[in-house]
């Protein structure tokens, strides 16, 4: 198939199917790390990692080049863009609620870290490190489970 044969809504269908590796509720555009999709002489899909060192950006490449394969794409391209750099302010409102469906807290600036489970905002950072370098540890003194909070970026 070639791009001529596409609409850029079809290709952002496509690409809301491509998950997060590392939230896997989210999809690639949940996260708001699609920065464009250029359908000029093929299709080329910019993307901005969450940041330079996350260790899923190769992971999320091939996964948007093999998604788009499927769909009977052979002319497409992945380009990484770090400027501007993402920022957590680019999740998307679905985004955030699937996070805390998920059990995670999404990022919340000037704002009390909100427990997922009770919405509770007596809460407390047990480490600044959690499962992967854009989440925290925090724990809900009100409901007492432990969760992870997504930092501000």
């Amino acid at each position: 198939m070639v791009a001529a044969d596409l609409s850029r809504e079809q290709v952002l269908e496509w690409l809301a199917k491509v998950p997060d590796p590392e939230i896997p509720v989210l999809s690639i555009l949940d996260l708001g790390i699609v920065r464009d999709i250029d359908m000029n002489d093929g299709v080329t899909v910019s993307l901005t990692p969450t940041y330079s060192g996350c260790p899923a950006t190769e992971v999320i490449e091939s996964s948007v080049l093999r998604e788009l394969r499927q769909r009977g794409l052979d002319d497409i391209a992945v380009k990484r863009v770090l400027s501007p750099p993402w920022t957590s302010d680019w999740i998307s409102e679905a985004g955030r609620e699937k996070m805390r469906r998920y059990g995670i807290a999404p990022p919340s600036a000037n704002k009390p870290v909100a427990c997922p489970q009770c919405r509770s905002t007596e809460t407390e950072r047990v480490s600044e490190f959690g499962s992967t370098a854009c989440k925290a540890a925090y724990r809900c003194r009100d409901c007492l489970e432990p969760f992870e909070y997504f930092k501000c970026l």
